[in-house]
């Protein structure tokens, strides 16, 4: 399982739907808000990806659940960027 999630967390085009969902999410966030929109897209890419390609082979159960992990880490990564980066903007 650890092996799954550290494949899943160097994978360039989850990183890319991630940084995608938080940069919707802050343009649309005064109509949907923050929380929600956040969590249906991080439940959406983990059960997405590995409903389309898995190339680990894992088990579907196995490889959402570990998505779940590997996205809500990367969203808290993305987010601590974004939030230094409005910062720094001012």
């Amino acid at each position: 399982m650890i092996e799954l999630i550290q494949t899943q967390l160097l994978d360039p085009f989850r990183i890319g739907l991630i940084i995608a969902l938080v940069v919707t999410m802050a343009r649309t966030r005064a109509a949907t808000g923050t929380v929600l929109p956040l969590a249906a897209g991080v439940v959406f890419v983990a059960v997405i990806l590995p409903s389309t390609m898995n190339p680990s082979g894992a088990p579907l159960m196995d490889a959402v659940l570990a998505g779940l992990v590997s996205n809500l880490i990367l969203l808290g990564i993305v987010l601590a960027l974004a939030l230094v980066v409005r910062r720094l903007r001012g």
